[in-house]
This record gives structure tokens, sequence and C-alpha cells, in this order.
């Protein structure tokens, strides 16, 4: 069985908000973004934009098959939207793996089906509910209830909104080390000011402290001993250790310095 943990970053999507909100062309994106905000701020008392007005930039996964271990973000930081999407699914549509997110129900998944609705992307697996592969009626992609796509902060809430957690404690609390760096909030600035690489790297670590928080939920379930799950974790060190990516050995720098 593979793995595939992922994560997205996205932005307010300016070009949906500019036709919707009907503003003139002679608006700069960072101006219809600003207007977009304050409309939502009236409306709902925050600046963040609804799932269907947020535009991917990013998605990165860790992908777990047998002895295969990898981290890395999809296309390169020139792809476009349709591009990253589109790489996603192919992965969805070859290994058909277990998909493992930190609230992925209820923001990655939505808001990749919206912009696969914008770009025309398929994905026939993702969507697949059993009525052509029986396998699929009782455990699929879309079920909240189901283990195809483990949504880690449901699953660890008993689908209670109110018991919902950050990844980024969860992640502290079990010594891992969490976001550092930067955070989701500096996503649109660092994308004015062309940091995508930046974006890129720090959507890399959440996946990463995705997975670590996912290797001991594997453990308290049974489905994992605790002399796999250190093998497992020092897989991963090693991973980080060999990358030659900066981002990446920092993480590992903060990890060990908190155990």
């Amino acid at each position: 069985m593979s793995i595939l943990v992922f994560d997205i970053e996205s932005v307010p999507d300016f070009e949906a908000g500019r036709k919707i909100h009907k503003l003139t062309d002679d608006l700069s994106d960072k101006d219809v973004v600003k207007a977009m905000q304050h409309l939502q701020f009236q409306k709902s008392g925050s600046e963040f934009m609804p799932l269907h007005l947020q535009k991917i930039v990013a998605i990165s996964v860790l992908f777990e098959n047998r002895d295969q271990l990898k981290v890395w973000s999809l296309g390169n930081k020139d792809s476009d939207e349709k591009e990253i999407i589109q790489r996603f699914y192919e992965g969805v549509e070859q290994h058909t793996p277990t998909l493992v997110s930190w609230n992925g129900g209820g923001f990655d998944l939505p808001v990749l089906n919206y912009r696969s609705l914008v770009h025309g992307v398929q994905a026939p697996r993702y969507w697949e509910t059993g009525d052509d592969d029986t396998s699929f009626r009782y455990n699929n992609y879309i079920s909240r209830f189901h283990s195809r796509h483990t949504d880690l902060m449901d699953v660890l809430a008993n689908y209670q909104p109110r018991a919902g957690a950050k990844l980024d404690q969860i992640a502290t609390m079990l010594g891992f080390p969490g976001k550092f760096g930067m955070d989701g909030s500096q996503v649109w600035d660092k994308f004015q000011e062309g940091g995508i690489d930046e974006i890129r790297n720090y959507c890399e670590t959440d996946v990463l402290n995705t997975y670590l928080v996912y290797l001991q939920f594997e453990m308290i379930r049974g489905r994992c001993s605790r002399g796999l799950l250190e093998q497992k974790l020092e897989r991963v060190k090693n991973l980080l250790r060999e990358s030659g990516e900066d981002h990446l050995e920092e993480f590992l720098q903060v990890w060990e310095a908190g155990e």
C-alpha cells in the first residue's frame, strides 16, 4: 500500500474576484485582493477568502511505497496551476494511494475540486465511488468517513469541529519541528514578492510534519509497532540528511535540537 501525504498553498484568486465583483481592469491584482478582502471582512468578519476563491500556487507531497520515501513539490517554480493539479491527480491515477492530510477534507481537497473545475482537469480515480470499481463503494476518496483519504485533523478530533487542532501545535507537542520560518498567513505576501521557492519549501515542511504525526497515529491504532515506528522515523532523518536541500536539513536540525 502506498501513502501520499499532501498539502497545498494558495492565494486569493484575483482573476475570479475581478469577475465576480465586477472590478475594473485598471486595478492592480494587489488592489483587487484588497477589495476582495474588504468585502469578505464586511460579510464574515474575516479577510480569509472562501474556498472557491483560492488559487493554488504550490502542492507538496511525500510518497511512501515499500522502501521508497520521497518528498518534493509538484512541477517547478514556473509551473502554472493547471500543471501542478494535473500532476497531483496523475499520481492518484497511477498509484491509487492512501491520501493523508491535515484538514484536507475541510480545505485542500475542496480547493482542488474547485480549481479542477476551473481548469477542466480530469481525475476519474479520485472521483470513483463504486460505480465502475466496486472496491471504492465502501472506501473512496470523497467520503468523510472513509480511510482512502485520511484527514488526520478530522479523525483525531473524532469528526467534532470543536475538537480540531492546528498541525503546528500537535507536531510540536509530539517533539517534531512544527512550523518555523514562515506560516500560511505570509503566503500571499511571499507570492507577490516572487518567493515561490520559499512557499514550496514551506509547503514541504508541512507535509513532513503531517507524515510524522501520521506515523504516530499508525502506531496508536496498532498498524505500526514501536520498533517499526523508530525505524521509519530514522528513515525520514536519513532522507533529510541526504537531501542536499537547505530547508530540509534545517527541518532536521530543529527536530534533533528538540529531542
